[in-house]
This record gives C-alpha cells, structure tokens and sequence, in this order.
C-alpha cells in the first residue's frame, strides 16, 4: 500500500511510518520541517495547495495527524494556532482527496479522548459516551480544549469524499519507550522519585500502547465496515493513583512522592504547559474496536508496563553500547 501521513514527523506518525515501512508498504510523511527518514519525507506547510498533493492521488491511505501541540500554556496565541493547525490542515487534505483523480480509499483522521467528558461514575464510548464542555466540576479551562475537539472533527465531517471511507480516531495516550515520548517522561518522573498520585488520584487515566496502537490503525485500514468515530484506547482504563504505582512496580521503584493540585499548578507553569493534561478524568473505552473483534494485544496495564519497561532498558543498553 502507499500510505500518506500528513503531519507524521511527531511521535505517533514516527511510530506509524516505521511500523508501516517495516511491512514494507511505501509512506510518504509530510512535515513542516522535513528530515531524513527511512521514509520519503516531503515538505508542506499544513494549510496551502502544492507538491505535495500529487502523492495523496492514487494513494491507498492518508492518515492526517496534522496539529500543533496541545503540550504548551494556552495563551491567545496558542490557543489560535492549537485551532487553527488542526482545521487548515483538515481542509488541505480534504481538498487534495476531492481533487485526486484516484482518491484514497481510506481517511483516517487523528481526533482525541479529549472530546468526552470529565467523569468519573462511567466509562465514555462512541454511543453512549458523554461530550465535554459541561461539567459543572471541570474548570473553565479546560473547554478549551473540548471547544478544539469538536471543531476539528466538524471539519472533518463536513468534507464530502464520496470515494473515500472516513475514520475519526479518538485516540487515547499512546505508550511507547521511544525517547522524548509521554512514556519516557513518566518513566523519568517515577525514576526521580517523582511518580506518586497527581492531585487526589481518582482520576481516570485512557491509555493504549504503542504496539496496539499500529494494530488498531491497520485494523481500521482493513475493515472497510468502519466508518465514524473510533475509539483508540486500552478496554481498561484505571485511576492515575493506580497508573503510577503499576508504573513504580514494573519499574523496581518502591518510592513514589505525590503531587499536590497546587503543586501540579506550579509546575505546570514552570514547564509551559497545563494541569488539564494530568487532572482532566478520561475514562474512555474502544467499545467499537472490541464490537468488531480486535484483540488488545495489551489490554491491562500493569502487563503494557512491564513490557514498555524491558523495552525502554533495552533501547538504553542499545543506545549504549
């Protein structure tokens, strides 16, 4: 297959076109600041017409992961470009599947867990799962990012492409012992002594690893059947409390210093980013992934942590030697 990725030189899309180029089908990354690869890499600037257009046309599948990151402080300005990466670049790739001769027969649109709603009695799926931007517990803040969700995949939706299947992924924290990853980073917090509880704990934490990750999108590729919104995420989610110590235990630490909320505050603003990000409670479950037969390949996280360990040490010991 010729895979597309649009917005595919973060860590998802490095994921994605290394697995994909290990199964020796032919991708094509577009990135604002293209690099080598062992992928062909093409430049693009996620909003305009040109070039890059040429290899969505005839392509099996376009994988549009395209948004500026949600890791940063919302001021206006990033809040604007947060916003506007993800519909500009929407739009451009809608266009260029409107205007293929032989369109792709597939589009899968990165979407988030984000969209549902702060909670804690229930888990959220694509039927029955509650949207944010209401609850009357959540801070004013963190409609924002609802606000961000739901217009991206309006975007989406309101592009006609007759002969092309539309899938929007609402994917979970994906876990992967890569470098600079959101799994290296806990890791690294947990190996300082820093992997306690985040403000109460009960906070329900949606992940899925990497592994199920890849499975999950050529899944979706596969099963012409799926269409809409899909869930990407572990059947389990679990409260951050008991994310951390199954991190601390797969990890050999016995110490793990809580954070306070006004502690998280602090820190937030020192590393530029947002407390949304550790306090928000998702708990999402992948109902339609499972109602179609996939198999989790990790579906329990004290195993997904174990595994993600042995693969974080070896990468090092590697890297090392």
């Amino acid at each position: 297959m010729k895979i597309v990725i649009p917005g595919g030189s973060g860590q998802v899309g490095t994921l994605l076109a290394r697995a994909f180029t290990a199964a020796g089908h032919d991708v094509v990354v577009l990135s604002r600041r293209p690099a080598p690869q062992p992928w062909q890499v093409m430049g693009w600037d996620g909003a305009s017409d040109g070039a890059w257009q040429q290899e969505v046309n005839g392509a099996d599948v376009v994988i549009n992961l395209t948004g500026r990151s949600v890791n940063c402080r919302y001021t206006p300005e990033h809040r604007r470009e947060i916003l506007e990466s993800r519909l500009r670049s929407t739009d451009a790739v809608g266009r260029a599947i409107a205007r293929a001769a032989c369109p792709p027969r597939v589009w899968l649109q990165a979407s988030t867990a984000t969209i549902y709603a702060h909670r804690y009695d229930a888990p959220n799926d694509e039927l029955t799962g509650v949207l944010g931007g209401h609850e009357p517990d959540a801070p004013d803040s963190w409609r924002f990012s609802i606000e961000v969700a739901r217009a991206w995949e309006q975007a989406f939706d309101a592009i006609p492409t007759p002969d092309t299947r539309k899938v929007a992924m609402r994917s979970a924290m994906t876990l992967s012992p890569d470098h600079g990853g959101v799994f290296d980073t806990l890791l690294g917090l947990a190996r300082r002594g820093l992997g306690g509880r985040a403000g109460t704990g009960r906070q329900y934490l949606s992940w899925v690893h990497a592994a199920d990750f890849e499975a999950a999108v050529q899944w979706l590729i596969d099963h012409d059947d799926i269409a809409g919104v899909v869930n990407i995420a572990s059947p389990y989610p679990l409260p951050n409390a008991h994310f951390m110590h199954g991190l601390r235990e797969a990890a050999g630490i016995r110490i793990g210093l809580p954070a306070a909320p006004w502690m998280l505050e602090v820190g937030a603003v020192m590393l530029r980013t947002e407390t949304e990000l550790i306090l928000k409670s998702r708990r999402v479950v992948p109902a339609r992934l499972l109602a179609s037969g996939f198999v989790f390949r990790y579906p329990h996280w004290p195993e997904a942590a174990e595994a993600l360990c042995r693969a974080w040490t070896r990468s090092r010991e590697t890297a090392a030697a």
